[in-house]
């Protein structure tokens, strides 16, 4: 599959060196909730950016298992997150992401991240907050009608993690794109007061930001049953395939159909390599000269050409038990020390750290008088 990237930014998004990371290139934070299996909506949403973009910057992949308490808290979820930890990296590995040159980690296993977002909570208001668009579609996905406080300061703890080891590129589908201006003018707001600390983050967006599912009425979601997931095997894509909406008003093969809107065609033209057989079908199909079963059998044969490598990877990757978990383990480790280094150096900007300090240096006076 083949896509290009548009980048919308104040700052040139080149993998050049960020402010207050002198002779390092530019890094990028991105990553997913643990909330299950990644599918091809996932792929060309974020990680086909991710796989492009490894190389060019310093790639930070966080599992966000605090965003996903906003909306899966129970502690039945909360049991999952190692397991589904474990199965979100190694399809994200199975995709071509090097751990070589990606660092994957645990959101809580960084604390300090959370110190550093009740500082932000001070940067940005609460009307603010609420204009993020994104919100109350997430309020709704999660089936209730109120809005908890932590899923209202979901952008000031994603501003956290981007910030906290100085991510200057954020890749991004069209739905955060409000949430990472949020970072961007927290980031503004800390260096008008405090310094010049935190780069501004840009963002790099996916030319296919989203999918339609498989039933042809919504995104691709693994809550709508409607995905294709990237460990599915050949026959469970052939199947999946199979049931895939068309167009409801093409009742024979004879009849020419749409095949703008039609998820079929949409499909085709993101992951089928065989342009001419997609130019053929296409036009085949507005004749009325080709049937919905030749149609799919061709495409789940791209989907599988596509997903074949991936299926290498994953056996490379999945083959040897205990990886996965040192690949987050190790990944974890190293970005926790970035992070502390960060938040020092925020406090220090702030002068909270010269407060205690004061405070401690008296207490030290005090107590040597009494000597």
């Amino acid at each position: 599959m083949t896509s290009t990237t548009t980048t919308t930014t104040t700052r040139p998004a080149d993998g050049s060196p960020a402010p207050g990371i002198p002779g390092t290139r530019a890094r990028m934070l991105t990553g997913d909730r643990p909330t299950g299996r990644l599918h091809l909506g996932h792929l060309v949403g974020s990680i086909d950016n991710r796989v492009r973009l490894q190389h060019r910057y310093a790639t930070f992949l966080i599992i966000a298992d605090v965003h996903m308490l906003t909306t899966k808290n129970a502690r039945a979820d909360i049991e999952q997150v190692a397991a589904n930890a474990r199965t979100m990296v190694l399809d994200q590995l199975a995709a071509g992401i090097d751990p070589e040159v990606a660092t994957f980690y645990l959101q809580t296993a960084i604390p300090e991240v959370n110190d550093l977002a009740v500082l932000f909570q001070n940067l940005v208001t609460v009307p603010r907050l609420q204009r993020v668009p994104s919100l109350k579609d997430m309020v709704r996905a999660a089936g209730t009608t109120e809005m908890p406080f932590g899923l209202l300061g979901y952008p000031v703890l994603q501003a956290a993690d981007i910030l906290c080891v100085k991510g200057g590129v954020v890749p991004v589908g069209k739905d955060n794109h409000a949430h990472v201006e949020v970072a961007r003018e927290i980031a503004r707001r800390f260096n008008h007061l405090y310094g010049e600390v935190f780069p501004v983050p840009a963002t790099v967006e996916s030319e296919v930001t989203t999918l339609i599912g498989t039933d042809g009425k919504a995104k691709m979601s693994k809550s709508l049953d409607n995905a294709i997931y990237l460990s599915d095997d050949a026959a469970t894509v052939r199947r999946k395939v199979a049931r895939m909406y068309t167009d409801p008003a093409r009742v024979r093969a004879d009849v020419p159909g749409a095949v703008e809107g039609n998820p079929v065609f949409d499909f085709h033209r993101a992951f089928n390599d065989d342009l001419g057989e997609v130019a053929d079908l296409e036009e085949r199909y507005r004749r009325g000269q080709v049937g919905d079963v030749e149609v799919k059998t061709a495409l789940a044969a791209a989907l599988n050409r596509h997903l074949e490598p991936m299926r290498d990877r994953r056996a490379q990757f999945g083959g040897r038990p205990g990886l996965v978990d040192e690949i987050i383990v190790d990944g974890t480790e190293r970005t926790r020390a970035i992070v502390c280094d960060v938040v020092a150096e925020v406090r220090s900007a702030m002068g909270i750290t010269g407060s205690y300090t004061r405070l401690r240096r008296g207490a030290e006076r005090s107590r040597r008088r009494q000597e």
